[in-house]
C-alpha cells in the first residue's frame, strides 16, 4: 500500500472515529437532558399525571376556557417529550392526596377549589382577594408585606409555583401551581414554565420548591408573550402565619 492510499485509509478511519464519537457523546447529552427534565417535572417515562383546571363558568356543562385550553397545549408538548401521559380533571373532581402523580393545578383559587386547598396548604404565606365583586382590591395578590394589585390588559400577575413532596413519603411527585389574577396570565405562567424550566432547575435544583411571582405586560397589545419575573417569593410564601394571641379574661379573685 503507498503512503497515500494509507494516509488516505488513515483519514477516512478517522473520521468515523470522530463520527462514532460525536453520535455517543450527543446521545449521552440529549439522554441526560431529557432525564433532568423529566426530573424537574416529575415525569418519568410511562408515567401518569393530572391536569387540574377550572370549568368555563360561561359555558353549560363541562369545558375549559380559552387561555386555559392554551396552558394545556403548552403543557401538552413538554409531557410528549418526556414520554408521560395525562388526564385532565375538573378542580372538583380531584379527589386525592398530594405527590402521588405529576400534578399541573391551574386558575385562580376562586375557580379552582384545588388549587386553593394547596395554597392554604403548602404556600400560607400567600394571600388572594378571591372577592368576586368588581373593585381595585380584585384579585390582589398578596406576599412578603407587598400587594400586587390587577390592571386589567396592562399589568396582571401570576403565581408560578413547585411544590415538592417529602422523598421519604414514597409519594414525591411535584405539583406545579399556575395562579393568575386573569386567564391569560395562566397561560403566561405555564409558557415560562415550559420555555425556563432548564434555568430554574439550575437555579432551585430538581427536587425543590420555588415559588415565583410573575408579571404580564400588556397583554391586550402582546398576548401572553411578554412576561416578566417579579421576584422569588419562595420564603414569604412557605413561611407560616403568626397566630394571633387570645386575650383571656382576669380571673383572679376579687379583693
Amino acid at each position: 500500500m503507498s503512503d497515500d492510499a494509507r494516509t488516505l485509509v488513515l483519514a477516512l478511519a478517522g473520521l468515523v472515529v470522530g463520527a462514532v464519537l460525536g453520535w455517543f457523546v450527543r446521545s449521552w447529552v440529549l439522554r441526560r437532558r431529557l432525564h433532568r427534565k423529566q426530573r424537574f417535572f416529575g415525569l418519568p417515562k410511562e408515567s401518569e399525571c393530572l391536569l387540574v383546571v377550572p370549568r368555563d363558568a360561561g359555558a353549560r356543562g363541562w369545558s375549559l376556557a380559552r387561555h386555559d385550553a392554551f396552558a394545556l397545549l403548552e403543557l401538552a408538548a413538554v409531557i410528549k417529550e418526556c414520554g408521560a401521559h395525562a388526564e385532565v380533571l375538573a378542580h372538583d373532581t380531584a379527589w386525592q392526596g398530594f405527590g402521588a402523580r405529576t400534578e399541573f393545578c391551574i386558575g385562580g383559587p376562586q375557580a379552582n377549589l384545588r388549587l386553593a386547598a394547596h395554597l392554604r396548604s403548602m404556600l400560607p404565606g400567600i394571600e388572594i382577594n378571591a372577592d368576586p365583586a368588581p373593585g381595585p382590591e380584585q384579585g390582589a395578590i398578596g406576599v412578603g408585606g407587598e400587594t400586587y394589585r390587577l390592571e386589567k390588559g396592562a399589568v396582571e400577575y401570576v403565581l408560578l409555583a413547585r411544590l415538592a413532596a417529602a422523598r421519604d413519603s414514597g409519594n414525591d411527585r411535584p405539583v406545579f401551581l399556575s395562579s393568575g389574577q386573569v386567564g391569560i396570565a395562566n397561560q403566561a405562567a405555564v409558557r415560562y414554565l415550559a420555555r425556563h424550566h432548564v434555568r430554574l432547575a439550575r437555579k432551585h435544583g430538581v427536587d425543590a420548591t420555588f415559588c415565583l411571582l410573575l408579571r404580564v405586560v400588556n397583554s391586550q397589545a402582546y398576548g401572553s408573550d411578554v412576561v416578566e419575573l417579579v421576584a422569588d417569593v419562595t420564603k414569604a410564601a412557605v413561611a407560616a402565619k403568626p397566630v394571633p394571641k387570645v386575650s383571656r379574661p382576669d380571673r383572679s379573685p376579687a379583693t
